[in-house]
């Protein structure tokens, strides 16, 4: 099967896509986008987190072909070609990116987040988190980096 969809604001297409592959695989296999990770492979721990059409999504469970004429967005889509996006400097400055395995997915929540809620409070904040599992850290100097990023939202970054 041929798939077809609008990934980071591109055109795109991957030939051959077999029955049961994943949008994950796609992307990161056929795509050439290794951002999103591979962890559980079974939506518990977010680190696959995507939009697709606007809507956060673990694209370990989405089937290629359901994302056929859809629009993508992955983590290497939020930056612009010259600067990371001020949710992923927010990480970075708050020292949230231990191993890095789950960041990609946190920053894409982190983005969804602020962008329903520019202020959200601290159980806000887990909650829109819940969906992400990190096995490095005690999740403070993420909460920090989410703090971070939505102080610069509002200062207009």
């Amino acid at each position: 099967m041929k798939l077809e969809c609008k990934v980071n604001g591109e055109n795109r297409e991957a030939d051959g896509v077999r029955e049961g592959e994943s949008l994950l695989y796609i992307l990161r296999e056929r795509l050439d986008l290794p951002g999103s990770k591979n962890a559980c492979e079974q939506g518990e721990c977010g680190s696959c987190s995507v939009y697709m059409d606007g809507m956060l999504v673990c694209s370990c469970l989405v089937l290629a072909g359901q994302a056929e004429g859809r629009e993508i967005v992955t983590v290497e889509g939020l930056a612009d070609e010259n600067e990371l996006h001020p949710v992923q400097k927010s990480f970075i400055e708050a020292g949230a990116v231990q191993c890095g395995f789950c960041t990609p997915g946190l920053i894409v929540a982190t983005h969804d987040l602020l962008e329903r809620n520019a202020k959200p409070s601290d159980v806000e904040i887990r909650e829109a988190l819940a969906g992400n599992l990190c096995r490095c850290t005690g999740y403070e100097k993420i909460l920090d980096a989410v703090k971070l990023a939505a102080a610069k939202n509002g200062n207009g970054a």
